[in-house]
């Protein structure tokens, strides 16, 4: 990120409630009163155990939930009042994501290029330098129920950054995947930042955030604990390890 770059996400006491009468709760406050800023060449990382609110965040900021209260903007556009105009303007990977697979991997990219508006010339320069980049071109014309796991996750990412969208949202995307798979994942966020993206990285592996992250916000029980950079986080205790400073922030036993 560079000095004076320009907040691209900007959250202001967002919230989410689901109610879970089945487990005897009235109300699960999946995100509580979250407020961060994210900007132009940056990579702002969601850490937080399973279960923590990093998803649901996401998940509003991409408009496939609806806020509780608060807002949210993308771009200068709100996610509750302008939410195609928000989407246009992302791409969301979560591995939740699945793919259709009657379809071979270029068409499933293509898909959603056309989904995204995207003309037939321009998705074909994008698949020749994507497919390259991520060394999918040997498996291309395969359906994607034939894929392996490592090779479906390169597909997803492919389509998700196929429009080169200004706001790149990762929900865990090396979750599950070998070293190489994970690494050129990790380059592939790592240029989003040099080409001057927004990128919201969520994670629970702090080797990986401590890695790519500029910034990074701690959520857990739907709250952000802190919001600040690596160093910083280390800064807190002696050890000036991430793990022990998440593990004081969150308040459980070492």
């Amino acid at each position: 990120m560079t000095a004076g770059s320009q907040a691209l996400v900007s959250v202001v006491s967002l919230t989410k409630i689901f109610n879970d009468r089945q487990r005897g709760r009235e109300e699960i406050r999946a995100v509580d009163a979250v407020s961060f800023e994210a900007h132009a060449g940056e990579i702002f990382g969601l850490l937080g155990v399973n279960g923590a609110g990093k998803t649901t965040t996401l998940r509003l900021l991409a408009t496939m939930l609806k806020p509780t209260s608060g807002e949210a903007s993308v771009c200068g556009h709100s996610i509750s009042k302008e939410p195609q105009a928000v989407r246009r303007r992302i791409g969301f990977m979560s591995t939740a994501t699945s793919l259709y697979g009657r379809l071979s991997a270029k068409e499933m990219v293509t898909y959603f290029g056309r989904l995204n508006g995207m003309s037939r010339e321009a998705i074909e320069q994008r698949i020749l330098e994507l497919f390259d980049l991520f060394g999918m071109n040997e498996f291309r014309d395969r359906r994607c129920d034939k894929l392996s796991t490592g090779m479906k996750q390169k597909v997803s990412i492919v389509r998700t950054v196929l429009h080169d969208p200004e706001v790149m949202i990762f929900d865990e995307p090396t979750v599950g995947l070998d070293v190489l798979t994970s690494r050129t994942i990790v380059d592939f966020v790592k240029d989003c930042r040099t080409r001057g993206k927004c990128v919201l990285f969520s994670t629970h592996i702090m080797e990986e955030m401590e890695k790519l992250c500029d910034r990074v916000g701690v959520i857990h029980d739907g709250k952000l604990l802190a919001c600040e950079p690596v160093e910083a986080l280390k800064s807190r205790t002696p050890s000036g390890r991430v793990e022990d400073a998440f593990v004081k922030l969150v308040g459980e036993p070492a």
